[in-house]
């Protein structure tokens, strides 16, 4: 096997493609049409990737992104792996923020990252986890709520 066999980046028909093209007009201040790929991404895979989120080159959602939800200030670095239903989000109004993502993460289906907090780098997020502290690098983090283990 090559090693460009072991790079999948989730095709082109997926939520984090659409992010990207909505990002790209985000940026240049053409924002209605940002808007449109964003209500796209709500209406092909009832997720909700706003245009401002900052993704990395090669992370992709598993089965095309379906229910994910990312807060509007989230950082998704390089390489990761983000399942199906999964929520990077806010806590409350009195320390707004979303989560931070290091690269080569992997998250689980149905996790919850829930407020200004830091993954680091190639860590695991286990399915239906529910991360609300700060995840060191090279971690596995399972249950509710979310332990080192």
């Amino acid at each position: 096997m090559k090693e460009s066999d072991n790079n999948f980046d989730g095709g082109f028909y997926n939520a984090i493609t659409f992010q990207k093209i909505s990002r790209y007009f985000y940026l240049r201040k053409m924002k209605i049409i940002a808007r449109l790929f964003n209500f796209l991404t709500h209406f092909l895979f009832s997720s909700t990737i706003p245009s401002s989120v900052e993704i990395g080159e090669g992370t992709y959602c598993s089965h095309r992104g379906i229910a994910v939800v990312i807060h509007k200030n989230s950082k998704i670095g390089k390489n990761c792996i983000i399942g199906t239903s999964v929520v990077l989000g806010g806590r409350h109004s009195e320390n707004p923020g979303g989560p931070v993502i290091g690269d080569n993460v992997y998250i689980g289906t149905g996790a919850k990252i829930l407020g200004p907090i830091k993954i680091g780098d190639n860590s695991n997020i286990g399915a239906n986890s529910v991360v609300l502290k700060d995840v060191p690098a090279n971690s596995t983090v399972v249950g509710i709520p979310g332990k080192v283990i």
